[in-house]
């Protein structure tokens, strides 16, 4: 679609270089452009939003996304310099800060799929929960208690906001802070089902993840796994989980759930504890 958008505007050769996809949330894109077509940003932009007659602002993504909290610098290309809007998923609203709090509309799929494994009844601990879209799209369709914890104090706010959106059959109760501490303090064997929704740093955090659950819980893992055949991923996920769990793990699925780099991809392993 970005290729398409832009074909009067590049040559053959630029829009090879240019990425094919951009993330549109709300009414604001967000593109990556690489290096070699900077001086073209302002045109490629504007484009953008003549072109994409629901967006309203058009950013370019000038950082990757980045510390505890998970932020990412932006630079408007186009239109309104707003980076709040509003987003819908699974029959849900979210108001999300594009540049100040952690979102990304490529865990969708995985987003449904969770919500699907909630059962009635669970308590579910989201160890970085951000703006709350992964506990509000469970408890919107079961009888669960979800504490979404986030570091970011924006994060947890909008989170708040976004509970306030949305009828829930179940609930969930936003809590600012670090979710090692939040759990030794508070929810230690209280998770039913405990959710490790930050890949880079998962191996720092597991012992936290394996204090939360109740004996016999479950586990979301997710990493970032380097693999040269895509069909490796998930069972190299699967091995690097039990080469460093220190406890009894059934491992009950794995999976790819977006690449992320050239043989890099993001992968969960879902595993059921025994303590």
């Amino acid at each position: 679609m970005l290729k398409k958008a832009l074909e009067n505007v590049l040559s053959e050769k630029e829009s090879e270089d240019l990425f094919s996809a951009f993330d549109q949330i709300g009414d604001i894109i967000i593109v990556r452009i690489p290096d070699s077509l900077l001086s073209k940003k302002k045109i490629i932009g504007e484009t953008l939003l003549e072109q994409v007659k629901t967006a309203k602002s058009v950013f370019y993504q000038s950082s990757s996304v980045e510390g505890d909290f998970r932020t990412r610098d932006l630079e408007i290309l186009a239109g309104v310099d707003k980076t709040e809007t509003e987003y819908k998923e699974f029959g849900c609203r979210f108001i999300v800060d594009v540049e100040k709090a952690f979102f990304s509309p490529r865990l969708s799929t995985e987003r449904d799929r969770i919500a699907e494994l909630v059962q009635d009844g669970e308590i579910v601990i989201n160890m970085f929960g951000g703006v709350g879209m992964f506990s509000i799209i469970a408890a919107k369709r079961k009888k669960c208690t979800v504490y979404n914890i986030d570091i970011n104090p924006i994060a947890a706010k909008l989170c708040e906001k976004n509970i306030e959106l949305n009828k829930l059959a179940g609930r969930v109760i936003s809590i600012h802070g670090d979710a090692a501490q939040i759990i030794e303090e508070q929810l230690s064997d209280q998770g039913d089902r405990v959710l490790m929704l930050l890949p880079e740093r998962s191996d720092e955090f597991l012992n936290s993840a394996i204090l939360a659950t109740k004996s016999n819980g479950i586990i979301h893992y997710y990493s970032h796994i380097h693999a040269d055949e895509k069909s490796q991923a998930a069972k190299l996920s699967e091995k690097h989980y039990l080469d460093i769990t220190p406890i009894k793990s059934k491992i009950l699925n794995s999976k790819i759930v977006r690449a992320v780099g050239p043989r890099y991809y993001q992968t969960v392993v879902d595993v059921r504890i025994t303590k």
